[in-house]
């Protein structure tokens, strides 16, 4: 989830006593828990606290967005893929592709993106009353600048087979259910997501360095495959103006910035 380009509100619940010396001295001091995590570890010493967001079928669709690997790690993605905004997570099936997913297509619209990577999705929502529109801004209004916030996440590994699930079935086509403006569909049949609450993510946030929006967070465990040429074809043109791959936050693994999962 990308950094929120403009000012923001203090944390809510930042007014909860804590005490520095309950953090170490090298990262974040008073922020409550971060994102991205190992979503496999339930362990978290965080102390703040926020009510979780609706289901996001009762909130709007305001952003979708993809990053270069995944951000969290997982069962189904944890192989190691170096520092950096350009590091993060792979599927474990990345070593097994065959050839021909792995065959190169030309003039890719996703940029930075091509088969045998792993990207991670973020369809965000929000209780603001808003319509999907580019960028983080799009979820947040003057009148309505602390919303709740819940993003539901999707490891996806890129592969040239037009057997494979196509990006089409997860977009934003202008639908709007019971009100309230959604995707055509999350995935689905990649394990039950893991629901914890966390912040918004993006390479410019690190343990030294936090953020102050909280959210919640819905990651499922396993990875599914996406075949790159529904994928190019979003890129062509979406309501998001979303072109390209975005870079990671490395996984935060300090308890205290991290919430305990239930």
């Amino acid at each position: 989830m990308r950094k929120l380009r403009w000012a923001v509100l203090p944390l809510c619940a930042v007014s909860l006593a804590v005490g520095v010396d309950a953090f170490a001295e090298n990262i974040c001091q008073g922020y409550g828990p971060q994102t991205p995590r190992d979503i496999a570890s339930k362990a978290g010493t965080n102390p703040i606290r926020f009510t979780f967001a609706p289901p996001s079928n009762e909130m709007n669709l305001c952003d979708i967005h993809f990053h270069t690997n995944a951000e969290h790690k997982a069962r189904g993605f944890s192989v190691f893929a170096g520092k950096g905004k350009h590091g993060g997570y792979q599927c474990n099936e990345t070593s097994s592709l065959t050839e021909a997913e792995l065959k190169p297509v030309d003039h890719g619209a996703c940029h930075g993106v091509k088969p045998g990577d792993t990207i991670e999705v973020h369809w965000v929502h929000t209780s603001c009353d808003v319509a999907p529109a580019p960028g983080l801004t799009s979820c947040f209004t003057k009148q309505c600048s602390n919303p709740q916030l819940r993003v539901e996440a999707q490891a996806f590994l890129v592969v040239n087979d037009p057997e494979a699930m196509h990006f089409e079935n997860f977009v934003y086509g202008g639908e709007a259910v019971n009100g309230f403006h959604q995707a055509k569909a999350i995935p689905a049949g990649t394990g039950a997501p893991v629901v914890f609450g966390g912040s918004t993510t993006g390479p410019s946030f690190t343990e030294q360095k936090c953020s102050t929006i909280q959210a919640t967070w819905s990651v499922r465990p396993m990875c599914a495959k996406i075949d790159i040429e529904s994928l190019n074809e979003w890129c062509k043109g979406n309501v998001f103006k979303e072109d390209h791959a975005h870079g990671v936050r490395q996984l935060v693994t300090a308890p205290e910035l991290l919430a305990p999962i239930k």
